[in-house]
């Protein structure tokens, strides 16, 4: 899973397409989700970390992280290289 390159993305969790011109907010998990993706991570390294981080159980990390990712294939934001 990789996001789309050219995808902008600020610190606040806006997120912009330049290619569509749609853009998108996240919440603190999506943005720390798309910090994750961004440095290749795996999807068991991404709920360990969202465990981690935000104090949930994994499977309310993993139900996150699938959601997140089923919204970015939706708008096009991710390429799934898996």
């Amino acid at each position: 899973m990789q996001l789309n390159k050219n995808i902008a993305i600020s610190d606040s969790g806006f997120i912009f397409n330049p290619s569509t011109g749609d853009s998108f907010s996240t919440n603190p998990v999506g943005l720390e989700i798309i910090r994750l993706l961004r440095e290749n991570k795996k999807k068991d390294a991404i709920i360990k970390e969202l465990t981690g981080r935000f104090s949930i159980d994994d499977s309310t990390a993993e139900k996150d992280l699938s959601d997140f990712l089923l919204v970015l294939r939706n708008y096009q934001l991710l390429n799934d290289h898996e």
